[in-house]
Parts: structure tokens; sequence; C-alpha cells
């Protein structure tokens, strides 16, 4: 079995191409999951603050049967 480098030069290039690709993916979902988690946290925010102006609201229910 005797392969020159031409014969492997397209399959390491696909490699490369195919790595790239996942690591940009990758990025890109840890960039997304970063923007969500920070909207959660400013939503937690949001609800602490709704809470400290007034602490009645949520906190009982009326539920009949």
């Amino acid at each position: 079995m005797d392969f020159s480098i031409t014969q492997l030069s397209p399959a390491i290039s696909q490699a490369n191409l195919s790595t790239d690709y996942g690591v940009a993916m990758l990025a890109k979902t840890m960039d997304n999951n970063e923007q969500i988690g920070q909207n959660l946290v400013n939503m937690i925010d949001t609800a602490a603050m709704e809470r400290s102006v007034n602490p009645a609201v949520g906190g009982n229910f009326d539920m009949s049967v």
C-alpha cells in the first residue's frame, strides 16, 4: 500500500475543514448558551426587584376545588 502526498492531501484538507466547522459550530453554541444564561439572570433580577418593591405579589394564592 503506497500512498503519495497527492492522494492524501484531499483527505487531510477535508479533515481540517470538518474540524474547523465543528469548532465554529461549538463556538456559536457557546455564545448562544451564554446569551440565554444572561437573559435568565436578567429575568431573575427583574423578579427579585418586583418582589422587593411589592413583597405580597406571588406569595399566596387562593384555590377552591
